[in-house]
């Protein structure tokens, strides 16, 4: 079908935990209607120990979904989002020098620590108000250097994953700020890459690419691409190409403060202001600062999410016990309120594999009744993920001495209305749910505001509001969930770090 002339149409690709997806975003009369084009395996291939990107076979599913895009007319721009740290190396001839390395990997174990021996903790916080994680790109690169330099030799360019493949359809070398933001190598204050942390640590200056704010328009596919595919050389946009950053945009939030929770394999929560936050209180909680569009920042905690119940879903689909979400959460409910607690942050669970056996550990050595089904494992992990969206809050409220009147729940989590209302519950606050597809709405709304379709953040938000289905959340209970939070402060340890 052909595209009327007052009908925009635009293309979002999103790449998570275990998919990638195409999704047509159709803006028509203040409204935005949203269209799966394409949807792909995006899994972790390990190679020799070592886990990757299999980013060759992810640029074939790219182009499929443009092929497959005609079917629906006139496509104006691309863009597109991933998660944050992850990047390829390219050499001086612009050829990929190996498959990008996933941050789940094992390379960074103990690269926080090494890099305080070239920087004192307390500096490298104030530059980049940064939450110290090992899976960083900061850390990553010191890994190379560390046991691969002549690796990190051979690199002429690093690009993080959603510029390397707005680079792969444009030929282009730049570098999106809110992507940028994620590395800890990023001068929050000054928007720009800190040369005082590249030199501390000893890596390559030419690594680094022109930093380009959320929304620019950096090329158009090249006339290689379009002759291969048979397509029009529409606009690629450096929109936020982190997804948090992305998901951050469609919150349907008219308040100048609101505190969001992102929800989906992580969890983000936090609030977006017009400057960083980066003081002793915010480096104690270990909070972190990224790039927000339009020039605003976001202060946030990263939290696992729904990364426990879809690995623990994976084990037991390995068992041969095969259920869906929904299932899942009916056993939830019909489980035992409250049987045990688990720090989601544990490092424990940030690996691949058997998430149920270690929670069953971690109740063990912590002398808490042992979850034994798959129900009471789920309500574990839900329960606990709440009361922890309840320590962030608190966290985040004494860095920005302010109150919030309502929880932005979006993202893929809040499919799970047992989550959204113990949220709620546990937090005491009001919780707004939606909408379910907030990175790929926020990539698709950020294409419109580059090309002056829509006017500014005030608008989009509008439209989101006007386009998607918002559910509401009160919080009951309340006297239970206070005293189990008070239960589980004393289970959860203070962690500066997240480790390997």
């Amino acid at each position: 079908m052909e595209t009327k002339n007052n009908k925009k149409q635009v293309l979002a690709f999103d790449f998570g935990a275990s998919s990638g997806r195409a999704m047509l975003g159709i803006y028509d009369k203040g409204k935005i209607e949203i269209k799966e084009i394409h949807r792909f395996s995006n899994d972790p291939v390990i190679v020799g120990g070592t886990m990757y990107w299999d980013v060759l076979r992810l640029f074939f599913e790219i182009k499929q979904s443009l092929i497959k895009s005609k079917a629906f007319g006139k496509i104006d721009s691309i863009g597109i989002d991933t998660w944050g740290v992850d990047f390829a190396l390219l050499d001086e001839h612009g050829t990929l020098l190996e498959n990008p390395i996933h941050y789940r990997d094992g390379r960074t174990c103990g690269m926080v620590e090494k890099s305080f021996e070239n920087i004192p903790k307390e500096e490298f916080y104030d530059i980049t108000g940064n939450q110290f994680m090992e899976i960083n790109t900061a850390f990553q690169l010191l890994s190379l250097k560390e046991k691969r330099s002549h690796l990190l030799k051979r690199a002429d360019v690093m690009l993080l994953m959603p510029d390397f493949f707005n680079y792969l359809l444009t030929g282009k070398k730049v570098t999106e700020s809110s992507i940028a933001s994620t590395t800890q190598l990023f001068d929050a204050k000054n928007r720009t890459w800190s040369e005082k942390l590249i030199d501390s640590l000893g890596l390559p200056k030419k690594l680094f690419t022109d930093i380009v704010p959320s929304g620019t328009i950096i090329g158009k596919i090249t006339e290689d691409i379009s002759e291969e595919l048979k397509i029009d050389m529409c606009d690629v946009i450096a929109i936020c190409g982190h997804d948090t950053q992305s998901a951050l945009v469609s919150v349907p939030s008219f308040d100048d403060d609101f505190v969001f929770l992102s929800c989906g394999t992580w969890s983000l929560l936090g609030t977006e202001i017009d400057e960083p936050i980066i003081n002793e209180k915010s480096s104690y909680y270990n909070i972190t600062n990224e790039g927000a569009y339009g020039n605003k920042a976001s202060f946030l905690k990263n939290i696992i999410g729904l990364w426990l119940i879809q690995e623990s879903k994976r084990q037991w689909e390995r068992e041969g016990k095969v259920y869906n979400f929904s299932e899942l959460e009916e056993m939830a409910k019909k489980s035992k309120p409250f049987k045990c607690l688990i720090d989601p942050d544990d490092p424990i669970f940030v690996p691949a594999g058997n998430i149920p056996e270690r929670i069953k550990d971690y109740c063990k050595k912590t002398n808490q009744e042992v979850p034994q089904t798959e129900g009471e494992i789920v309500r574990c992990i839900n329960e606990s993920l709440a009361l922890k969206y309840r320590h962030s809050l608190e966290e985040i409220k004494k860095c920005t001495n302010k109150e919030y009147k309502t929880m932005y729940m979006v993202g893929g989590g809040i499919q799970s209305k047992l989550l959204c209302q113990m949220t709620a519950n546990a937090c005491n606050i009001s919780v707004s749910a939606g909408p379910v597809e907030a990175t790929v709405l926020g990539n698709i709304l950020v294409q419109l505001m580059a090309t002056n379709e829509i006017k500014d953040l005030k608008e989009a938000r509008n439209i989101i509001k006007n386009s998607q289905e918002i559910d509401y959340y009160n919080p009951i209970n309340l006297s239970l969930w206070e005293e189990k939070y008070e239960e589980f402060k004393e289970i959860i340890k203070p962690k500066e770090i997240v480790k390997c």
